[in-house]
């Protein structure tokens, strides 16, 4: 900094505040402050910033998968609004393994990000709260967190699913199968939910052969829809939990002598290109990670009320898969 202010012929203060974006300075004082700062190669040392401030201006983001496409737009927003406040983020994916996400959310609690933003693995997050004492502002999006109170950001899972079963229920369809993710995930049962209300609200009973719940790995899914494809009495249409099982339900249904309609929770790229086009229940990741990310800066900003649930709409897309009446 010394260096910087001969260079500039300034003061020792009048660069600090350069450096800090602090008032005070002209333009033209700050434009030969920065022109020494880029001639000399001066880099801010942020570890000394953190010592004297107690403040990283970063946060961290833990996603379920960093390669499943429904995140990136989720990413995408939180960064966005990291960036107009100036903060740094730093995101790393769980597997879907709470073991995974809590070393991941502790690490970064390590480095002393300000505040996490959790798409959660996990059903208990009591280990969070020594951090959320020590003042790490904490969101959970997509997912409501464990044991404990926080903000958080979802989507109308049970809604949006029963919207896409009465879709197709109003299409003629009376044997409907339900293949989602794990059961111990919230937004697996809550859109099992919303596919039992639907048929319960229609008169029509849910056989447990109509109905899988596991994982997304492509062998399980076929493995369910062939069977619930199969037999004297077959269901006529499926709804997918989400987009990695809807991306196998097509392939399965391509292989198919008779038509079976279609809805699959979430869009996913080239849907509408398909033949047919699959009808979905879109949800708004940019909206969820935006949200997030503002309730966020706003505990960061200081307020104190208590833990926010906010709760966006999906919306039902008929692109024509939804539409397919029964064959039988």
């Amino acid at each position: 900094m010394k260096d910087v202010a001969a260079y500039a012929g300034v003061g020792l203060k009048t660069v600090s505040r350069v450096v800090n974006g602090e008032a005070g300075v002209s333009s033209d004082t700050e434009r030969r402050v920065q022109d020494a700062i880029t001639a000399l190669g001066f880099r801010r040392n942020d570890s000394a910033r953190v010592l004297r401030k107690g403040s990283t201006a970063s946060v961290g983001l833990v996603l379920e998968d960093l390669a499943d496409p429904f995140y990136s737009p989720l990413s995408r927003a939180v960064e966005e609004v990291a960036r107009a406040h100036g903060a740094l983020l730093i995101n790393g994916s769980s597997a879907e393994n709470p073991e995974r996400e809590r070393e991941l959310a502790l690490a970064l609690c390590a480095r002393r990000v300000d505040g996490l933003i959790i798409v959660p693995a996990s059903d208990d997050h009591r280990y969070l709260e020594p951090e959320i004492a020590a003042g790490v502002a904490t969101v959970f999006v997509d997912r409501p967190p464990g044991r404990i109170a926080a903000d958080m950001v979802l989507s109308d899972s049970a809604d949006g699913a029963r919207a896409g079963v009465a879709h197709l229920i109003a299409h003629g369809h009376r044997r409907i199968g339900f293949i989602g993710d794990h059961p111990r995930i919230h937004t697996a049962t809550e859109r099992l939910r919303g596919y039992r209300t639907a048929m319960a609200d229609a008169g029509l009973s849910t056989p447990d052969a109509w109905v899988a719940l596991g994982g997304t790995a492509p062998e399980r899914v076929r493995g369910a829809a062939v069977r619930m494809l199969a037999g004297p009495e077959p269901v006529t249409a499926l709804f997918a939990g989400n987009n990695r099982v809807t991306v196998t339900l097509v392939r399965v249904l391509a292989e198919q002598e008779r038509p079976v309609a279609l809805v699959g929770f979430d869009d996913f790229e080239l849907a509408d290109l398909l033949s047919p086009p699959v009808t979905v229940i879109a949800q708004n990741p940019a909206e969820l990670g935006r949200s997030a990310a503002e309730l966020l800066f706003r505990r960061l900003d200081g307020a104190s009320d208590e833990p926010r649930r906010v709760t966006r709409p999906t919306r039902l897309i008929a692109r024509g898969s939804g539409e397919i009446p029964p064959s039988a």
